[in-house]
C-alpha cells in the first residue's frame, strides 16, 4: 500500500501529460473556431490533474475554467469526448481526496454545472423529473463514487493501523515473556545448584561415618537434579515455541509453594510456612514473581545462612500479596553493587509491579526479605 501511495504522484503526472497531449492532438485534428483560445485552454483543464490528490478542489475549479474556455473555442455543439472525461476525473477527486467543506463545495459546483447543462439542453426541461434525475446523477455519481472510495480507503488504513499496533503489542509481550523465561532459568539453576552443592558437601563429610545419611544426601541430589532438568526442559521448550504459544506455557505458582518448601527441607533447611488471609487467584505475572521471590530467598538461606531455620509467610490482601522470608542464620555477605544477580532479579520483579522491597540483616540475627506486590498492575 505504501508503494502504491508513493507511485500515485507519478501516475497522476503521467495522466495529466497524456490528457494534455490528447487535447493538443484534438486541436490539430478538429476544426476549431478560435485555435489560440483552445491552445490556451488545453493546459488549464489537463495539467492541474497532476496534483488532484493534494489540491482536489482547486484542480476542479481550474478544470471548470479550462473547459469553459475550450467550449468557447468551438466548434459550437461539438464538444470533444476528452472534455467530459476530464470533468469526471476532477469531480471524482473532490469526493475522494477533498475533506470537510471543500468536498461539499465540489459537490455544490457539480450541482451548478448540472443545472447549467440542463438549462442549455434544448431537448430537456426542469419540469421533466426524468431529465432532472438524469443530470443530477450524471454530475453527482463521480463525487459519490469518490466518497465511497475514500471511506473504504480510510477503513482499510484504520484496519492496517490496528493490525500493526496489535502486532507490535504482541511482539512486545513475547519479548517480555522471553525475558521472564531468562530470569526463571537463572532462578532454577541457582536454586538447584545450591541444593546439590550443599548436599554433596554434607554427604562427603558423613560418607565414612554414616552411610545412610550419605545415601539420603545422594537421593536429594538426584531428586533435585531431575527436577531442575525437567524445569529447564520446560523453559527451553518455551523458547523454542512459536511466538504465539510462548505465553500459553504453564508457569510456577504460589499454589505450588508447598512443593518448593519440601524440596528445601530435603536439602537440609527446616522451613515453616504461614499463610495469612484468604488465598486468591493472582494475576499470572504477580503469581510467578511471588513464587520466584520465595525461591530466591530460600536459595540464599541455603547458601549463606549455615545451620539455621527459615520461615515463609504469605499474606493475601485485597489489593496486594505480601511475602516475608526470614532465617535464623548468618546474613549473606555483602557484594559490590548491592548484591548478586539473585537479589537484583528480586528487585527487578518487585519494581516491575510497582511494589516495595525490604531486605537486610535482622537485629536478632539472621536475614529477612519482605516484598509487597500490588495486584492491580500485572504487566
Amino acid at each position: 500500500m505504501r508503494d502504491r501511495l508513493r507511485a500515485s504522484p507519478r501516475l497522476d503526472l503521467a495522466l495529466a501529460a497524456a490528457l494534455f497531449v490528447w487535447a493538443l492532438v484534438d486541436l490539430l485534428l478538429r476544426h476549431v473556431d478560435q485555435p489560440l483560445l483552445g491552445l490556451a485552454a488545453a493546459p488549464v483543464f489537463t495539467l492541474p490533474l497532476a496534483v488532484r490528490r493534494t489540491r482536489p478542489l482547486e484542480v476542479f475549479v481550474l478544470v471548470l475554467c479550462g473547459l469553459g474556455l475550450r467550449t468557447l473555442a468551438g466548434p459550437s455543439g461539438q464538444d470533444p469526448p476528452l472534455l467530459p472525461l476530464v470533468l469526471l476525473i476532477a469531480l471524482y477527486g473532490t469526493g475522494a481526496w477533498a475533506t470537510g467543506w471543500r468536498s461539499v463545495a465540489g459537490l455544490a459546483l457539480a450541482g451548478v454545472m448540472g443545472a447549467t447543462a440542463l438549462a442549455q439542453d434544448p431537448t430537456s426541461s426542469f419540469t421533466n423529473s426524468g431529465d432532472v434525475l438524469y443530470f443530477a446523477g450524471l454530475f453527482s455519481l463521480p463525487w459519490i463514487a469518490g466518497r465511497a472510495v475514500r471511506r473504504f480507503r480510510t477503513r482499510t488504513a484504520a484496519s492496517v493501523r490496528r493490525a500493526t499496533e496489535a502486532e507490535r503489542a504482541r511482539a512486545s509481550a513475547v519479548d517480555d515473556e522471553r525475558r521472564r523465561i531468562a530470569r526463571e532459568l537463572h532462578d532454577v539453576v541457582a536454586h538447584a545448584v545450591s541444593v546439590i552443592v550443599l548436599q554433596a558437601r554434607g554427604g562427603r563429610r558423613v560418607m565414612d561415618s554414616n552411610s545412610e545419611q550419605a545415601r539420603e544426601a545422594l537421593d536429594t541430589i538426584e531428586l533435585t537434579g531431575v527436577q531442575a532438568l525437567e524445569e529447564m526442559r520446560r523453559l527451553l521448550g518455551m523458547l523454542r515455541l512459536p511466538a504465539d504459544e510462548v505465553a500459553l506455557a504453564p508457569r510456577p505458582s504460589l499454589a505450588n509453594i508447598d512443593d518448593l518448601i519440601d524440596s528445601v527441607r530435603l536439602a537440609g533447611l527446616p522451613v515453616e510456612l504461614h499463610v495469612g488471609g484468604a488465598p486468591a487467584e493472582l494475576p499470572p505475572g504477580v503469581d510467578l514473581s511471588a513464587y520466584r521471590i520465595v525461591q530466591e530467598a530460600l536459595t540464599n538461606a541455603l547458601k549463606h545462612a549455615g545451620p539455621a531455620s527459615a520461615c515463609v509467610t504469605v499474606r493475601y490482601h485485597a489489593t496486594a500479596v505480601e511475602l516475608e522470608i526470614t532465617d535464623t542464620g548468618s546474613a549473606p555477605p555483602a557484594k559490590p553493587g548491592g548484591g548478586g544477580h539473585g537479589l537484583a532479579g528480586v528487585r527487578e520483579r518487585v519494581a516491575l509491579f510497582g511494589g516495595r522491597l525490604e531486605s537486610g540483616p535482622r537485629p536478632q540475627g539472621g536475614y529477612a526479605l519482605r516484598a509487597l506486590l500490588p495486584l492491580g498492575t500485572d504487566r
